[in-house]
């Protein structure tokens, strides 16, 4: 039966995509077969979420060689739920591409594009569904490589420059990454994640684990873009083509901060790691810092993707914080908070997309009158900005509410200052934009106009579900909650 194979098909699908992508090379083709595929990875994740939920964990041996020999997949209600995100944020962002792509990349490397596209898909989806330790870095390695060609085809020739600093900053993670593995197989002997789980408590004393989780966590620290290790991030987001900037946006740290909660509360387990380790510390001061001092830095950015890369470095220390309070209501928080914030970011990143495509710019200076200009894009950036500062009725509102009754639960007032503190710096560097959108005067003989139908639906698509799940809570909160309480469980 086709239902047996989802798990394979979830990574088989967007990968022989990229290749048909690749032989086609006509940008029209290519883009249709990755919506296509996309759409499909969605579908399949849709369907591995209703299984998980309805019927618990699904394992899949490939080639029908069982774990640890085998490399294995086992999809539970964590990496299930990041699928969904995953794959719908393509879908979506996909269907804003198209008319994207066509006027920022030239025609002859379109194809390029899309197959590059469809590859950073399958790395992603692959991080998220393998139970295999080093499999989950060959993922890591193909989304990060299509990321890096991904983000140089930027117009701005700054795009190559930015690019190479992910590439070094990216590889020197990686290689921790790597090192982490290694360090953890030759203690036990296997690299499958189920086995590491069971081996690890009798050797967690060892200098050895210590050491393979601090490599690890500060590997990992560099692909989440956790303060001081963001500064690969601005230049990324800003230079990219504005369809990377939200594919990337809304995907790529949060797959990184799924790897870290799957490390941190399944194989090592929640005593070792933010007990016997110092990470609970760690993590709360360096997330409080970059909620303060990105959402700072933010305020004074004239680029608007400049200010939304800083705004990401801030949500990241939101979710930082979360995972620090070591409790089911903090990571309930932060699963959350995972998905809210790639609908916020992705509603924002595709908005401004919309503005570049119009009027050429993403400067501050030039969104004067705006708000009457391109009043449908301006009131989903706004809906997006809203969510992003926790107004009530957004989606962001229900996470950082979530994660304020889960600081006070554990008697971290001053997580809870931090928290508000962020929201009232968000509300500064939003409102610079909506102050020059509708009440600076626009320039003269400026014509009224919004962007195509194709790239304006998929941002009101996004900014409509931070209004819904902003109100409509029992479907993302419930599902954050369960998955929260499979990981304190242990359950892998």
């Amino acid at each position: 039966m086709i239902s047996n194979q989802l798990p394979a098909l979830q990574v088989v699908v967007p990968l022989i995509a990229a290749a048909f992508c690749l032989v086609l090379a006509r940008p029209l083709g290519a883009w249709l077969i990755t919506f296509a595929a996309s759409a499909a990875s969605m579908t399949v994740s849709f369907l591995m979420l209703t299984t998980v939920m309805e019927s618990g964990v699904i394992d899949y041996a490939f080639g029908g060689w069982a774990a640890p020999f085998g490399i294995a997949y086992r999809v539970d209600l964590v990496n299930a739920y990041v699928l969904m995100i995953v794959s719908t944020i393509s879908t979506v962002v996909s269907v804003f591409a198209r008319a994207s792509v066509t006027s920022e990349i030239e025609t002859h490397n379109q194809g390029f594009f899309y197959t590059a596209w469809l590859l950073c898909l399958t790395g992603l989806l692959g991080i998220t569904i393998t139970g295999d330790a080093f499999n989950l870095f060959v993922f890591l390695e193909i989304s990060s490589l299509s990321s890096y060609a991904l983000i140089a085809m930027g117009a701005d020739r700054r795009a190559l420059t930015a690019a190479y600093q992910y590439l070094i900053m990216g590889t020197i993670g990686a290689t921790f990454i790597l090192i982490g593995v290694g360090l953890l197989y030759a203690l036990t002997g296997t690299l499958n994640m189920l086995d590491l789980a069971q081996r690890l408590p009798d050797v967690a004393n060892t200098r050895t684990a210590r050491t393979g989780f601090a490599f690890l966590t500060v590997g990992l620290g560099l692909k989440i873009a956790l303060f001081p290790l963001h500064l690969w991030l601005p230049n990324a987001y800003a230079y990219a083509p504005s369809a990377v900037s939200a594919f990337l946006a809304a995907t790529a740290t949060k797959v990184a901060v799924y790897v870290l909660l799957r490390f941190v509360f399944s194989v090592f387990g929640v005593e070792f790691a933010l007990g016997a380790m110092p990470l609970a510390l760690g993590l709360a001061i360096l997330g409080s810092v970059a909620v303060l001092s990105a959402s700072t830095i933010a305020i004074f950015q004239q680029n608007l993707k400049r200010m939304l890369a800083y705004s990401s470095v801030a949500q990241i220390g939101y979710l930082a914080l979360g995972v620090s309070l070591a409790t089911p209501a903090g990571l309930t928080a932060t699963l959350l908070h995972l998905f809210n914030h790639a609908l916020m970011k992705g509603a924002l990143f595709v908005a401004l997309g919309c503005i570049a495509w119009r009027i050429g710019s993403s400067r501050l200076q030039d969104f004067a009158g705006l708000g009457y200009r391109m009043p449908w894009t301006m009131g989903a950036f706004v809906v997006g900005g809203l969510s992003l500062i926790g107004v009530p009725l957004t989606a962001g509102f229900i996470s950082k509410w979530y994660l304020i009754l889960a600081a006070l639960e554990k008697g971290w007032w001053p997580i809870t200052v931090v928290i508000i503190a962020g929201s009232l710096l968000a509300v500064i560097y939003i409102w610079r934009v909506v102050e020059r959108a509708y009440l600076a005067k626009p320039p003269a003989e400026t014509s009224r106009g919004e962007a195509p139908a194709s790239m304006l639906i998929p941002a009101w698509l996004l900014a409509i579900a931070n209004l819904y799940f902003g109100s409509h809570t029992d479907l993302s909160v419930g599902i954050a909650a369960r998955a929260a309480a499979s990981l304190f469980g242990a359950t892998l």
